[in-house]
């Protein structure tokens, strides 16, 4: 059983990597495009996929480095993440 929950830790690292990774270049390039046309959408765009990042980083932080009850950690992800999704949600409408 050990075994089972070191290789499932594994790979939650690695996809938690992965997902940092990939959101922190979406991050990057949304915001350097708003940079470039000043579209409050695409700041909106940025903030939001930033806020959805920064959700799995706190996750992750907390869970691995401070160790955190892993039901308080599933709720700080996913609070950020739907707060992350609402302000991407804005950005479609903003003009």
């Amino acid at each position: 059983m050990t075994g089972d929950v070191l290789t499932v830790t594994v790979l939650v690292v690695v996809l938690k990597t992965v997902t940092l990774a990939l959101g922190g270049l979406t991050t990057f390039f949304a915001y350097k495009a708003y940079r470039r046309t000043e579209s409050p959408a695409l700041g909106a765009l940025a903030l939001g996929f930033g806020v959805v990042t920064l959700g799995a980083f706190l996750a992750g932080i907390a869970d691995q480095v401070v160790g955190v009850d892993r039901t308080l950690v599933l709720v700080i992800e996913s609070a950020l993440t739907a707060a992350g999704f609402a302000v991407i949600t804005y950005s479609m409408y903003v003009e």
